[in-house]
């Protein structure tokens, strides 16, 4: 088996799944990892060797794998997940319609300005960002509407209602199945909650939005609802 961990197309673990939805190899991860450690000043370690067994579950000879506590923290920071869901075996709904992952996204709106939070890039190991809209994995068992609230709040300390779900498309750049969730702002000051995933957090109005996201790759219902179909 090679360093992509493609034995099994389903993943062994949440947390092989996981890196596979952010298109990393084994050693490509564990690189980015050193790296998240360093920049958050964190003491946990990852070498390819040790992901390679926590991916797999345990050793082949049945035995579970040791997790030193600062590289639970680590992945826990990373992923946003506790050490015992990583490294559980993947859930039949996560996997269905052939992809890994389902996400909320929310679109909030307050007046004429939306909500966006400034996303570290998972795909480089320097300052690059990308700025989006704030979103959340929604697990078995939770409704995207109630995940949009909740990661909203804990990204950018923002409260919002649900108006309605826009729709929902597999991601053409993640591959991910995204369900899109239009809400309103209800109180709070945006700020960055979310400093290992999030480098900055600010409303902007509606038609600056193009100048951050392009407007090909907003989901085009989004641009309906915030009325900037024609724009």
């Amino acid at each position: 088996m090679d360093g992509t961990g493609t034995a099994n197309s389903l993943g062994r673990t949440v947390l092989e799944q996981q890196i596979r939805a952010r298109r990393m190899t084994f050693e490509e991860f564990a690189e980015y990892a050193e790296q998240f450690s360093r920049e958050h000043q964190q003491s946990g370690t990852l070498s390819v060797r040790n992901l390679q067994r926590l991916v797999a579950g345990g050793y082949k000879d049945g035995r579970p794998v040791r997790v030193l506590p600062a590289t639970a923290r680590l992945l826990e920071s990373i992923f946003r997940m506790n050490i015992e869901d990583l490294l559980s075996p993947p859930i039949p709904e996560q996997l269905s319609g052939g992809h890994a992952l389902r996400v909320a996204i929310a679109v909030v709106l307050k007046a004429a300005d939306v909500l966006l939070v400034r996303r570290r890039s998972n795909s480089g190991f320097g300052v690059e960002t990308a700025w989006q809209f704030p979103a959340g994995m929604v697990k078995p068992g939770a409704t995207s509407e109630v995940v949009a609230v909740r990661e909203t709040l804990g990204e950018t300390d923002v409260q919002c209602v649900v108006r309605g779900l826009l729709g929902s498309r597999l991601h053409p750049a993640t591959n991910v199945m995204c369900d899109y969730v239009l809400c309103d702002y209800v109180g709070g000051v945006a700020k960055n909650v979310d400093v290992y995933e999030n480098v900055d957090v600010a409303w902007v109005s509606k038609v600056e939005l193009a100048r951050l996201i392009p407007a090909g790759r907003i989901y085009p219902p989004v641009l309906d609802a915030l009325e900037l179909s024609n724009v």
